[in-house]
């Protein structure tokens, strides 16, 4: 299986942030050739696919976190039928002061590719943003659903005896059933005059 820098000229890594992009151009040779942060919208994607035409020759993008910051880029790329690869956002060791370098995160992940036989097409398109909603949903309702098991969880431990009393040795789903059906009385209360 052929290695990436047989197949192409130079690739364009990039170290995606929600706000802005660094790209580092390298050639297949391991010479870097150009480096540049633009925004993250379609102005900057505009400007990172003229940085590509300046260096002319097959080329291939290395994206970190294009399911991610990297979404958008990927799918720009993708409609102006560019060869795209996604890398996984590596963890990075501690830098010296707490110190970090998009352009050496971008050099990276294009060194990377480089250097890789088997490479993963990002994961865009309708059909994952859709299961990425789904799933986005999903976890939040099990999260609220869970929440709200250890409140009534919490409200019958510190309740009157006679409601303890009612949700005593009953199974959390039993119990919700029964706090379903649980409805205020009214209350008297006696005023005096003075």
């Amino acid at each position: 299986m052929s290695m990436l820098a047989e197949l192409v000229e130079f690739v364009i890594g990039v170290d995606t942030h929600a706000d802005t992009h660094t790209a580092a151009v390298v050639a297949s040779s391991g010479a870097l050739l150009d480096t540049v942060t633009v925004g993250a919208d379609a102005d900057g994607y505009a400007r990172l696919l003229e940085l590509a035409e300046q260096h002319g020759g097959l080329r291939c993008w290395a994206i970190e976190g294009a399911g991610g910051y990297g979404a958008g880029l990927a799918r720009y790329l993708g409609e102006h039928t560019e060869m795209v690869v996604e890398l996984d956002r590596p963890v990075r060791p501690a830098r010296r002061g707490g110190a970090k370098s998009d352009v050496i995160d971008a050099e990276r992940a294009a060194r990377e590719a480089l250097a890789r036989a088997t490479l993963a097409a990002p994961k865009t398109g309708p059909e994952r943003a859709a299961l990425q909603a789904l799933l986005t949903a999903r976890r939040s309702a099990v999260d609220a659903a869970t929440t709200a098991q250890r409140q009534l969880r919490a409200l019958v431990i510190t309740a009157p005896e006679q409601i303890r009393a009612r949700f005593r040795g009953h199974t959390t789903r039993s119990m919700i059933t029964i706090a379903s059906r649980v409805r205020p009385r009214p209350t008297t209360t006696s005023t005096t005059s003075t």
